[in-house]
């Protein structure tokens, strides 16, 4: 633990109504905001008592505390005192805050993307460490010489990136989350375990962040709990940073973590179109963004046929997780479940999830399905701005009122490439029934009643409150958390089930009887409990290991992961004997997790119940590709091979063959890629190309690949490909004058002729350059007149510019989609080339540099952009 006393001069508390803002304070009006019939949205608060909020957390007493940004990316320098913390207060109860002042600034502080008030610890998610200020003496400011401030987790990468550390939550287990975007970290915790988050991003995204590790040296590497995990990643840990454990990892940039009353735990992830996804996350999950080995991006694995959405997250990668509704564009922020409180009883469990770049909050209605996992339910909205491209939705939570509270970040546009609100504002609306009038119940004198009331509150970091002081007062407390669990709201009576097993041994009978309840929810609740608790899993694994529900194995196979001896390996197979619906992928994920170590031995089990190879049951062959066996070789070629069988299942079958990698695989692919069964030989060529020349080396593909004709780097004609070179200045008028333009769609559809070369609009051009009618949908109409006239100015994620210089002179330029061996370069016009490593002298990625064509080089008018703008919005 790192301590830190700060001086005053140090912290420069600042005025509320600063001058900060370089342009009048604006908000969008409440009436281009959309919510359901039966709810109301209105204005909370709005600069000036706040600006650029990127995170907010609610006490007990209803105010609300809010992280700011607005020494955001590129705008570094803003505020040279620091970002700060604000507190707002409603003081006079009539729904609009009347009460603003900072808890803390800093210079350290900038653009943090997290903070949480779990009652007088205020935690700050500020790279590269958490820091906890504990506000001593209660009076909502951080004074240093009476307050505590401690960084009790450091090593966190990347200071002023939206990938890096996110808000730490509560869950319903009394520990602390934090949520890490793919930046990469390298974390020792309170009881000195070494945690490594690696992968292959590094010194990228724009903006001007401060990147303290290089996550390329540890990606791949096991952390101290012996298991590799790979960037961005959820862990938990005690409140005072002891036991830390990674709970999912794989992940690109998760902005934030939900858990509810029950500890399910949900995230939303992506803003690298068009996948990003809402998911529901199993323990242990891995979500396949980077390389399981975290050495590769998604884009190099991407095999011939693939979507984006399957690519992106290796849904057909064994050892994936589901990656749950993949809702396309977008920019995933807050993410909430809505339990309890001051809406109707029909929005009870809903999960609410910010989405910046499409300016809406999605809702879902999450619940136990009848296999493995839990189900999201009909995707829909309960906040919408349709027609204001400024609407940027930054965090959801849920205030101790009852109500729910947005945060609008306020912009143009989205992420560090288009922060272009001078005025820094920012609002926050309330979302409630209409004419609803906030109330907080107040103290009654006695702790164990008073607690309870914290327990049953609509907002979690409240809650989470009351279970500390319900856990803090022991056995005493047992009768009042009892009578919890029979009450009539399931998420409420579920908070007091984490209790039990840590009030005393009859709280702990009372848990494990639950184990026994006719409800698969309940049981799955209490074992997570008994769990937590620290009670021994063994006994409770060997007492639900043939649960009727898929639910409970799952959790089940959870335990099993970390099971050593021999009483694992039978447990595990009794779970594998349970799979039999092929689809259910979450099942045979966490059977997968649970048999870690011996995945062979497993296989070999299984393999008696199975027949001759061809008769393979699909259950059978989902296990065989999750496990991976060597043995299960032979039988995979016959199955590849065989025209009896379907595509679908020949498919799988070498699939499987490719993951498993070894020499007999290896070669029984080389026949393939040789063969004349046209749709497997093509992915046999892309494997042999992605994988042969380095980590199939050994097994000779270099020279097989030549002898069978099927390539040889010798015999590859390069074309060289130089694109042209970007214009200096620009004839158009500025981007903010482009846009006043009114536009014509008829003219901006045959104006779109001139970007096929590089972009395809509806069916029609090459898919070199990133889809333009969600660009103008997403970041609007100016952002796409600033692309257009400078393309440099916001690279797309996976279009940056790759140069390459041939030993024999020539140059090709181009998007590198693998770096292997060989170099897989697609350039302008839809050329593909492959080039030979050993024919490279130097290869340079700009990541300030575009390859597209700006509006001058293609002889666009002004009016032409304005033109186009409103044919694309029409896509």
């Amino acid at each position: 633990m790192i301590k830190h006393t700060l001086t005053l001069a140090m912290l420069l508390l600042a005025p509320v109504t600063h001058a900060l803002a370089q342009a009048p304070p604006a908000s969008v009006p409440v009436d281009h905001l959309k919510v359901p019939d039966d709810l109301e949205v209105t204005v909370w608060a709005t600069t000036p008592m706040l600006f650029n909020p990127t995170n907010m957390d609610t006490d007990a007493a209803g105010r609300i505390w809010v992280a700011e940004g607005v020494n955001y990316r590129k705008h570094v320098t803003r505020r040279p005192e620091g970002d700060r913390i604000m507190v707002l207060e409603d003081t006079d109860g009539d729904g609009k805050a009347d009460k603003s002042h900072a808890f803390v600034q800093e210079k350290a502080l900038i653009s943090p993307l997290g903070v949480s008030v779990f009652d007088n610890k205020i935690v700050v998610a500020q790279p590269p460490s958490i820091i906890v200020y504990t506000d001593v003496n209660r009076d909502q400011k951080f004074d240093p010489a009476v307050d505590t401030r401690e960084e009790i987790l450091t090593g966190f990468n990347a200071r002023n990136h939206d990938h890096s550390l996110h808000a730490v939550i509560a869950g319903p287990d009394g520990k602390w989350y934090f949520n890490q975007g793919n930046t990469g970290a390298q974390v020792t915790d309170k009881d000195g375990k070494t945690f490594r988050l690696g992968g292959p991003y590094y010194k990228s995204g724009g903006g001007t962040p401060e990147w303290f590790n290089n996550p390329e040296e540890y990606a791949g590497k096991a952390s101290d709990d012996g298991r590799v995990w790979i960037s961005g990643a959820i862990g938990r840990f005690n409140p005072d940073g002891s036991g830390m454990q990674i709970v999912g990892h794989g992940f690109r940039n998760s902005y934030e973590e939900c858990l509810s009353s029950f500890g399910d735990m949900f995230q939303n992830d992506n803003d690298d179109p068009p996948a990003c996804r809402v998911t529901w996350l199993m323990e242990g999950g891995f979500m396949g963004y980077f390389s399981k080995d975290g050495l590769r991006s998604w884009q190099a694995d991407k095999r011939p046929g693939q979507t984006v959405p399957i690519a992106h997250w290796r849904q057909e990668d064994p050892g994936s997780l589901p990656a749950g509704d993949i809702y396309g564009n977008g920019s995933p922020t807050g993410i909430a479940v809505y339990e309890n409180g001051a809406l109707p009883e029909k929005y009870a469990g809903s999960l609410l999830s910010c989405e910046a770049r499409q300016r809406v909050v999605l809702s879902y209605q999450p619940k136990l399905g009848s296999g493995a996992a839990v189900e999201l339910g009909k995707r829909s909205e309960i906040l919408a701005s349709p027609n204001d491209d400024l609407f940027r939705p930054s965090d959801i939570v849920v205030g101790a009122d009852g109500a729910l509270y947005v945060a609008d970040w306020f912009d143009k546009g989205v992420g560090g490439h288009n922060d272009t609100d001078e005025s820094t504002s920012g609002t926050i609306y309330r979302i409630a029934p209409k004419g609803f009038k906030p109330s907080m119940a107040k103290p009654t004198g006695d702790a164990i009643a008073d607690s309870i009331t914290l327990l049953k509150s609509p907002a979690v970091h409240v809650r989470n409150t009351g279970f500390n002081a319900l856990k803090t007062a022991g056995a005493k407390s047992l009768p009042a958390v009892a009578a919890v669990l029979a009450d009539k709201d399931r998420w409420i009576s579920a908070r007091a089930v984490w209790l039990l097993p840590l009030l005393g041994e009859k709280g702990s009978t009372l848990c494990r009887d639950r184990l026994k309840h006719t409800d698969a929810e309940q049981r799955l609740l209490a074992l997570r409990s008994l769990r937590n608790a620290g009670t021994e899993v063994l006994p409770m694994i060997r007492e639900l290991i043939a649960d009727p529900s898929a639910a409970v194995r799952r959790e089940i196979a959870i335990l099993l992961r970390d099971i050593k001896g021999a009483d694992k390996r039978d447990l595990v197979l009794q779970l594998f004997a349970k799979f039999a619906d092929a689809t259910d992928r979450t099942y045979l994920e966490a059977c997968g997790m649970a048999a870690d170590g011996i995945e062979a031995d497993m296989w070999a089990e299984l393999s008696k119940t199975q027949t001759a190879a061809l008769q393979w049951s699909p259950a059978f062959a989902r296990i065989t590709w999750r496990l991976l066996a060597p043995a299960a070789v032979p039988a995979l070629i016959e199955r590849a091979k065989a025209s009896s069988l379907s595509a679908e299942a020949r498919r799988l079958a070498f699939d499987t063959l490719a993951f498993i990698g070894n020499k007999d695989a290896v070669m029984a692919i080389v026949d393939i890629a040789g063969g004349t069964d046209v749709p497997l030989a093509t992915q046999a060529k892309w494997w042999l190309f992605n994988r042969g020349m380095d980590q199939w080396k050994d097994f000779g593909t270099k020279e097989l690949l030549k002898t069978r004709g099927i390539y040889d780097p010798e015999k590859i004609v390069l074309q060289n490909i130089i694109a042209p070179p970007a214009m200096k200045g620009s004839k158009l008028p500025p981007p903010a004058e482009i846009n006043k333009l009114a536009g014509d769609v008829a003219r901006g559809k045959a104006a779109s002729a001139r970007c096929v070369m590089c972009h395809q609009i509806e069916g029609v051009g090459i898919s070199f350059g990133p889809d333009l009618a969600d660009w103008v949908k997403d970041q609007g109409a100016e952002a796409f007149a600033v692309a257009v006239t400078d393309p440099s100015q916001g690279i797309a994620h996976g279009y940056e510019f790759t140069h390459v210089e041939l030993k024999d002179g020539g140059q090709i330029d181009g998007i590198a989609r693998s770096i292997g061996d060989p170099v897989m370069l697609d350039s302008m016009g839809g050329i593909s080339q492959l080039i030979p490593r050993d024919r490279i002298k130097q290869m340079k990625v700009f990541k300030n540099k575009s390859l597209m064509l700006s509006a001058d080089q293609l002889g666009l008018t002004a009016q032409d952009i304005a033109d186009l703008a409103a044919y694309l919005k029409t896509l």
